[in-house]
């Protein structure tokens, strides 16, 4: 498997990131440590999270899934086999949100704390922060770089013109620059990453790692009519998919997928994994089945014509 290198960062990862979002919410503890024993089993060592997750469950206050994290390395030792990535930003109740160099000091030690770690390998911004100066963010992080706390930055939900500006603030000041960019980004969502971010991703060398790869779900192909979102925990996310532009690129999805004798997950990974400066899309797992379904993405090399079908098919997105 051939580790791609996150920007300039120096961070090797494997080509598909497992998404912590899950941890502690739709997969328990003992779950969730069967999902990361698997992976790290399998050769993959790159996982994504975030301090809000998982907030916007009735009981959480946020921090579960770093916890489980946490845990796990603490039970599995294997902290030194992960490139571990995690988010600040987003609110967190009293305990505040955003990109002040105060949120940022205090959000960062809680983190390490719930993670069991000395270090972050990948710090992102979770969301813009406009009430706070771009350089005042970026100082922050400099000084965790420079403590050993952090290893390397990224951004996550920015547009190209903030992205552009933090880039350019980092250079002319000396700072450490956003080396990765964590977009919305699938086969059902392309607009919006491909009309700007794309060009400055690449012309910057920023790595790529595309939240909701699979759309909330919808890309698996287990949504097939307007009812079936109903009752779902990512049931409100899938239903701008459920229009007959969503059920048409279901289809082609079905007809590569039977080509390659793979699941319409996988070819929606494997689109993503090679398409030209991703990194490695994120996705995650209930499941250790539903993990093995996922790995297969790395080793699925797609037809010209899959390809090309599948590019058709979700030219713009597929929003009605």
């Amino acid at each position: 498997m051939q580790a791609r290198q996150i920007g300039r960062s120096g961070l090797l990862v494997a080509p598909l990131c497992l998404g912590g979002n899950v941890f502690g919410w739709t997969a328990d503890e003992a779950t969730s440590f069967a999902i990361l024993d698997r992976f790290v089993e399998a050769g993959l060592n790159f996982v994504d999270t975030a301090d809000v997750y998982s907030r916007w469950a009735a009981g959480h206050e946020g921090g579960e899934s770093e916890t489980v994290i946490g845990n796990w390395f603490k039970r599995s030792g294997h902290r030194d086999k992960v490139v571990l990535a995690t988010k600040v930003g987003m609110d967190m109740g009293p305990d505040g949100k955003g990109l002040s160099a105060a949120h940022i000091e205090r959000a960062v030690e809680a983190s390490l704390r719930r993670l069991r770690t000395d270090r972050i390998d990948l710090y992102q911004s979770h969301a813009d922060d406009h009430a706070t100066p771009i350089e005042e963010t970026l100082r922050a992080y400099e000084r965790l770089i420079e403590a050993g706390k952090v290893r390397a930055i990224g951004a996550s939900n920015y547009s190209a013109a903030r992205l552009r500006s933090a880039l350019d603030i980092a250079k002319r000041e000396g700072l450490a620059r956003y080396e990765c960019l964590q977009p919305d980004y699938s086969l059902a969502e392309r607009a919006g990453y491909e009309s700007e971010l794309e060009p400055l991703c690449r012309r910057q060398n920023l790595g790529v790692i595309g939240y909701f790869s699979l759309a909330a779900g919808f890309l698996t192909g287990k949504y097939r009519s307007e009812h079936a979102a109903e009752g779902r925990a990512r049931g409100g996310n899938v239903q701008k998919y459920l229009t007959p532009r969503g059920f048409a690129l279901l289809d082609v999805l079905d007809s590569v997928a039977a080509e390659h004798d793979a699941t319409p997950a996988q070819v929606a990974l494997a689109w993503l994994i090679a398409r030209p400066g991703v990194t490695a899309p994120i996705a995650s797992a209930t499941s250790v089945a539903q993990l093995d379904e996922l790995i297969g993405a790395v080793s699925l090399s797609l037809s010209p014509s899959g390809r090309d079908r599948l590019n058709a098919a979700s030219a713009g997105g597929v929003r009605a």
